[in-house]
């Protein structure tokens, strides 16, 4: 079965738990992704199948677009609210003070990836580093954040931000350093992914729907793939 698939990935499930639910579904062994979404995040994930697997080179520079929490005072580990706290401050701060370090983040730039990332170096992917307490070099990457906004603060006090960006970039390291040139700290709390290129997050649907009629969701190819060109 050659398709894609535009799924509205749940929140505790890895990238790879959801391919791996999908074979099951789609009885197809093929079945890849063109963008990881860390476990905590929810929202699009473009799921490719069968033949579908190897188109995957035409989105990955794609643009991103997310709907991200900030929780500023507390930086961690894992640059999010699941790792665990390295330090705690006074993390008050006005919409004006969050406005005000945002230029500097607006535009290309470069990201310093995190350690629980799973980029790999000298063959190994830097969270099994990370877990073992380990730390290692890194080289900061270019990427271009081309909005970031400032959208509300909740209940709990976490400022709502609204981020379309290249490939490559990592939102809870956005967080972490916007915290840190507010000389607070800060991480992410949530993140909900709402555009991968073309597709958005209200074309995408629940695993529970796809598996009720997986064959209904299955969009054609061409939909990603050059014209006249398929894999």
């Amino acid at each position: 079965m050659d398709g894609l698939l535009l799924v509205d990935k749940p929140a505790e499930w890895t990238s790879m738990d959801v391919c791996a639910h999908l074979r099951g579904v789609l009885h197809e062994k093929h079945i890849g992704h063109t963008g990881t979404l860390d476990p905590n995040a929810t929202g699009l994930l473009v799921v490719l199948t069968g033949k579908g697997t190897k188109a995957a080179k035409y989105a990955e520079n794609d643009t991103k677009e997310y709907h991200a929490r900030l929780r500023l005072g507390i930086a961690t580990d894992t640059q999010d609210i699941w790792g665990n706290v390295l330090e705690q401050r006074d993390g008050v701060r006005t919409r004006e003070d969050i406005e005000a370090v945002l230029d500097q983040f607006r535009g290309p730039i470069m990201q310093l990836p995190p350690m629980y990332s799973a980029i790999k170096i000298r063959g190994k992917k830097l969270y099994e580093i990370a877990r073992r307490g380990g730390d290692v070099q890194r080289e900061p990457r270019p990427i271009t954040i081309y909005r970031l906004d400032v959208t509300d603060r909740d209940e709990a006090g976490d400022w709502g931000l609204e981020i379309e960006c290249s490939k490559g970039t990592y939102i809870r390291t956005l967080c972490a350093d916007i915290g840190a040139a507010l000389g607070c700290g800060g991480c992410m709390s949530a993140l909900r992914r709402v555009r991968a290129g073309k597709f958005t997050i209200d074309q995408a649907h629940t695993l529970d729907q796809i598996r009720q009629d997986p064959e209904k969701y299955i969009l054609p190819l061409t939909l990603i793939t050059p014209e006249g060109q398929m894999p």
